[in-house]
C-alpha cells in the first residue's frame, strides 16, 4: 500500500476530520506483524539519509504537529532515530519568548530550517501561529488569517532552495488521548510528561479541529504536502510515517558523490602498506 498516495491532503482540498478515522491501521493487523516492514522502512531511511548528508545537493524538513499525546515525541523516538544526529536536528517550538514575540511569528523558525546534506524535524513548529494563536485568541482574526500565506510562501522559498518539506498531522480521538494521559498517570516513568494544560485544553478539543482543518486545507501544497496520520496506534503511525519518509527521500534521486581524490593512487598506497606489513 502506498501511504503517501492514501494519507496525503491534497492541494485545495476542504478537510473534514471527522470523515477520516483515527483509528485506521492499513492491511496489518497488529503491531508484531507490521514491525518487519517498519524496520525495513527505517533501514532504508539510514541509508538514504546518509547520501543525503554526503551529496549535500538537498535538504529535508519534516514537520510534525497533533493534538497533545497524538505522538510527537513518539515518532521522534522510533522514527527520526534512523537518522545519524551528525546530519539531523531537532527543533520543539513552544510558548515563545519576549525576544521572539517581538519580531514576525516567522523570525524565530527560518534560522532552524535544514541546510543542504542536514535534515530539521521541528516538534510543533510555525503552525503554532494558526493554532494556539487562533484558539486562545492570542492576536486578532486580521492577524492570524494572513498567516497562512505568510506560511505558504515561506515554505515555497525553501522548497526553492533544495528543501525538500514533508508535514505530518498526527490524529488521534478524543478518547484515545484522555487513555493516554490516564496511562501516564499511572506510569511512574512517565509522569513527567503530565501538565496542569493537558486536561484544561481538552475544552477547546473543538476549536482545535476546526483550526487543524483550515491549516490542512490551505497549507497543502504540491511542494510542502500535509499528511493525515491516524495515529490510534502508535505502531500503524510509526509505520506510515516512516513509509512516507522513505518513499519521499527515495524520490529525491540522491545517489553518492565522486570521490575527491585520486583512488587509483589510494589504492596504490594501500597494497604499498599491506606488503609492508606482510614484511614485518
Amino acid at each position: 500500500m502506498s501511504y503517501r498516495g492514501k494519507l496525503i491532503v491534497k492541494p485545495d482540498t476542504r478537510v473534514t476530520l471527522a470523515d477520516i478515522d483515527p483509528g485506521f491501521h492499513g492491511h496489518h493487523k497488529s503491531h508484531e506483524e507490521a514491525t518487519p516492514e517498519i524496520a525495513d522502512n527505517l533501514a532504508r531511511i539510514s541509508d538514504l539519509q546518509e547520501l543525503l548528508y554526503a551529496e549535500k545537493k538537498h535538504a529535508l524538513l519534516i514537520v510534525l504537529q497533533g493534538i497533545d499525546a497524538a505522538g510527537k515525541d513518539g515518532v521522534c523516538w522510533h522514527v527520526i532515530t534512523a537518522m545519524n544526529p551528525q546530519g539531523c536536528k531537532v527543533t520543539g517550538f513552544k510558548q515563545p519568548s519576549s525576544e521572539e514575540r517581538a519580531h514576525d511569528f516567522l523570525w524565530r523558525v527560518h534560522p532552524h530550517a535544514p541546510a543542504l546534506g542536514q535534515v530539521a524535524v521541528f516538534n510543533r513548529s510555525h503552525y503554532e501561529d494558526v493554532l494556539v494563536v487562533r484558539v486562545h485568541d492570542l492576536a486578532p482574526k486580521s492577524v492570524w488569517s494572513k498567516r497562512y500565506k505568510a506560511i505558504n510562501d515561506f515554505e515555497s522559498l525553501l522548497a526553492e532552495n533544495g528543501v525538500t518539506i514533508v508535514k505530518f498531522f498526527l490524529y488521534i480521538s478524543k478518547d484515545e488521548q484522555l487513555e493516554r494521559f490516564a496511562r501516564r498517570l499511572d506510569d511512574k516513568d512517565r509522569q513527567w510528561k503530565i501538565s496542569a494544560s493537558d486536561y484544561a485544553e481538552r475544552q477547546y478539543w473543538d476549536a482545535y479541529i476546526e483550526a487543524y482543518e483550515a491549516m490542512l486545507s490551505k497549507c497543502s501544497t504540491e511542494h510542502a504536502p500535509w499528511f493525515v496520520i491516524p495515529s490510534n496506534h502508535k505502531w500503524f503511525r510509526n509505520l506510515a510515517v516512516s513509509a512516507i519518509l522513505r518513499e519521499t527521500m527515495e524520490g529525491m534521486h540522491m545517489k553518492a558523490p565522486e570521490p575527491t581524490v585520486d583512488i587509483a593512487e589510494i589504492r596504490k598506497k594501500y597494497h604499498a602498506a599491506v606488503a609492508a606489513q606482510k614484511g614485518h
